[in-house]
C-alpha cells in the first residue's frame, strides 16, 4: 500500500451537500493511488465501511505571474467515497 494516500478533505458547498444527503465524502488523494487503496485508507483512518469510490484527475489551471510569465497550478486526484448507510465521518 502507498503511504499517505489521503492528502486532505475537500470541503466545498457541493461536497457538504453530498455528505449530508448521500453519505459521500470528497478527498484529495495521491495521484498514483487506485480505488482499492483509497477505500482501505478511508476505512482505516475513520473506522467506517466504504461501498464505492469514484476518482477523477483534475488538470491544473493556467496562470500568469506578475511579470506575465505563464505557469500552471498542479494536477491533483479527487476521490468521492460513498459510505455504507448509517456510517458517518465527523470532519469538524
Amino acid at each position: 500500500m502507498i503511504p499517505n494516500v489521503l492528502k486532505l478533505v475537500r470541503l466545498t458547498e457541493k461536497s457538504n451537500k453530498l455528505s449530508s444527503e448521500l453519505g459521500q465524502y470528497t478527498f484529495e488523494v495521491a495521484i498514483t493511488s487506485n480505488k482499492h487503496q483509497i477505500a482501505e485508507a478511508v476505512e482505516k483512518a475513520f473506522k467506517v465501511t466504504v461501498t464505492r469510490v469514484n476518482t477523477a484527475v483534475i488538470r491544473g489551471k493556467n496562470k500568469k505571474s506578475r511579470q506575465g510569465r505563464p505557469s500552471m497550478t498542479s494536477n491533483y486526484k479527487k476521490a468521492v467515497v460513498t459510505l455504507k448507510t448509517g456510517d458517518k465521518i465527523e470532519l469538524v
